[in-house]
């Protein structure tokens, strides 16, 4: 790993916003065990940070306050951005593109393994950063079948707007009309393992996401929607992790219009009214609970 350069030597910056599961419905499951997903995403406007230069050779380093959870070794087989980078990497080459050496310095500020994308965001940052580094020009299909290799909440990363996601999240529809939410996550630090919450599913055939038949309009409209819905990991999650149903009933205490957990855990969410209360409630969290992750955010608005 080379020397943490300055955020001003290098070339360009992209964002890789947190994936926020505002509900998610397991409706089946395919013969070849992958679980089918209705999603309601949406992405919060905090997370982690790719920084990339061109350079001699490959090089990945890493900061933030979980960067140190995570190895800078290229060798290591489980970095997603790394794999990002190959794979785009021979898709260039395969088309007769140049992909030259590079630096890519990850900021790590989301929690591992906690239900908000963490990785999968910051793949899809790699290869959105990537491609203008290395001013790509490459058919959409193959950016999107690269990203379905790299995990099945990479395609939804790439685009990092609200969307319903359906299969087992390649088949995507943008909303354009979605509010932005003031909202807090929240982690215990613990690491929950997504295959072993699916096996606790009691059910994996439950009903799908269902809408009025006039898409909801406006903040009011949307969180009476969300509050019809549900996310089947929960269960199971806290199920497995006691310290979730601890960190829910702490978000509820600060009186949000709405907690649920996000995606398999063990981060929880509450949307509140507004910026200024999420705001309180994330101090008051913090003093009740400093050695816990706790951050205040809004969600990204769809583009109209």
């Amino acid at each position: 790993m080379s020397t943490i350069l300055a955020a001003g030597d290098f070339d360009l910056t992209e964002e890789a916003p947190a994936k926020i599961n505002l509900a998610l419905h397991v409706t089946g499951r395919r013969a070849d065990g992958y679980h089918l997903l209705d999603m309601l995403v949406s992405f919060a406007r905090h997370g982690d940070r790719l920084f990339f230069r061109a350079s001699a050779d490959d090089d990945f380093s890493l900061s933030g306050r979980f960067g140190p959870l995570l190895s800078a070794d290229a060798e290591a087989g489980d970095n997603l951005v790394l794999k990002a980078r190959d794979l785009l990497r021979q898709a260039a080459n395969s088309s007769g593109l140049d992909a030259p050496a590079v630096h890519i310095h990850l900021e790590k500020n989301l929690p591992i393994a906690s239900g908000i994308g963490g990785g999968s965001a910051d793949a899809a940052a790699a290869l959105r950063g990537l491609m203008r580094l290395w001013r790509l020009s490459l058919p959409e299909g193959t950016l999107k079948m690269i990203a379905l290799k790299l995990g099945a909440d990479v395609p939804m990363c790439l685009s990092s707007r609200p969307l319903i996601a359906r299969g087992i999240g390649e088949a995507i529809d943008l909303l354009p009309s979605f509010p932005s939410f003031p909202m807090i996550l929240g982690n215990p630090l613990v690491g929950v393992s997504t295959p072993d919450v699916f096996r606790q599913l009691s059910r994996k055939d439950n009903p799908p996401l269902l809408f009025p038949s006039q898409m909801p309009q406006g903040q009011g409209e949307w969180i009476d929607t969300i509050k019809a819905l549900r996310n089947d990991l929960e269960p199971p999650a806290r199920s497995i992790c006691g310290e979730i149903g601890v960190l829910s009933g702490l978000i509820e205490s600060e009186s949000p219009i709405l907690t649920r957990m996000s995606g398999s855990g063990a981060t929880c969410f509450g949307i509140f009214a507004d910026a200024e209360r999420a705001k309180k409630a994330a101090a008051s969290l913090h003093r009740q609970r400093p050695d816990w992750y706790f951050q205040v955010t809004e969600t990204i608005a769809g583009e109209a």
